[in-house]
């Protein structure tokens, strides 16, 4: 089968950052699907795993961690899929990617894709979603329905990946949505999005929120750098706020006051957990997927894919996470088609 991998940890200017090879189709464990993929996005995960460093594979390493296609075959266990379903998921970070004609994932982390939307549009909504539901509806704990009403949420990077979904789903909650941007294209896309007002987050945000009328805020998603905004953060939340995070600190986090004396709480997201881990509730990714792809066929909730690329293969591949690292992204990158 065709695919695109690594064995060396480049910079992505290097052709062998990641280079087209040919691969064996593997085979389907108990509880596995093999899935023939047709378009998969990137992500910052992709970058970071494939970020330079001495590591040398003894196999080719296949990256990508969004993909939507077709069932080919099915594990002696699987009960919920069969041979033809359109699907889509984001897979294990334990396991070979999505960046190959043929791709194993097990089916308590999979669900069938929307049925309005196509292909590319599909693969660009698993890992942001499932990042952005986790964190909202389950880490921080706020209910989807009503969750959300007479609290100011601020989104840090709203045009990104996860903000874009983040967004939306915090407004189908009840949420007032600040985000924060810094040009205007990235602003438009979040106001498209719902957003209620937009600040640049190269500015002090107290000011900017100020101006808005808004002395605190009850919540926060900072979706870029946890360090940078760590202090201004413990400023602006109210008491019993709360703040999601998804980025690692480079350093030590001082989570004492005024976190301690306002009993803010910190919410860790890692959408990989559940299936690296294989919790007891690992399914959950399945049923959260379903539950995306109702919420986009009633049309409450838009794809973010922005721009498709095809076919899929090495150059392109290279050229996706060129953009990504240039932190210049808005809304998801698609590569579709072999």
């Amino acid at each position: 089968m065709q695919a695109v991998a690594l064995t060396r940890y480049l910079p992505i200017d290097d052709p062998q950052s990641l280079f087209d090879c040919e691969l064996d189709v593997p085979a389907p464990g108990p509880r596995d699907l093999l899935v023939r993929v047709e378009a998969v996005s990137v992500n910052p995960v992709d970058t970071k795993v494939r970020a330079p460093r001495p590591e040398v594979e003894a196999q080719p390493r296949i990256l990508g961690y969004d993909a939507a296609g077709v069932v080919e075959s099915v594990g002696a266990e699987v009960a919920g899929f069969k041979p033809g379903d359109a699907v889509y998921y984001a897979g294990d970070i334990t396991r070979q990617g999505s960046n190959a004609r043929f791709q194993l994932v097990d089916e308590r982390i999979v669900a069938r894709k929307p049925g309005s939307l196509d292909f590319a549009a599909s693969a660009a909504l698993p890992l942001t979603a499932l990042t952005a539901w986790e964190l909202l509806f389950e880490r921080m704990g706020y209910a989807f329905e009503g969750g959300g009403d007479g609290r100011v949420l601020l989104v840090i990077a709203g045009a990104g990946g996860v903000g874009s979904v983040a967004i939306q789903l915090a407004k189908m909650a009840g949420f007032t949505v600040v985000a924060t941007a810094s040009r205007e294209e990235s602003a438009a896309w979040c106001r498209d999005l719902g957003a209620n007002h937009v600040v640049d987050h190269r500015q002090p945000l107290a000011p900017q929120l100020q101006a808005l009328g808004f002395e605190t805020i009850d919540a926060a998603l900072n979706f870029a750098d946890t360090d940078r905004y760590w202090t201004e953060l413990g400023e602006l939340l109210a008491p019993l706020g709360r703040v999601g995070l998804i980025v690692e600190p480079a350093g030590p986090l001082r989570i004492g006051d005024p976190y301690k004396a306002k009993c803010i709480g910190i919410h860790w997201e890692f959408m990989f957990a559940r299936p690296k881990f294989r919790t007891a509730d690992m399914d959950q990714q399945g049923r959260i997927l379903a539950r995306v792809a109702e919420l986009v066929d009633a049309g409450r909730l838009r794809t973010t894919a922005r721009e498709t690329l095809s076919p899929i293969n090495a150059a392109n591949l290279r050229e996706a996470h060129r953009r990504l690292e240039s932190g210049r992204s808005v809304g998801k990158l698609v590569l579709a088609g072999w």
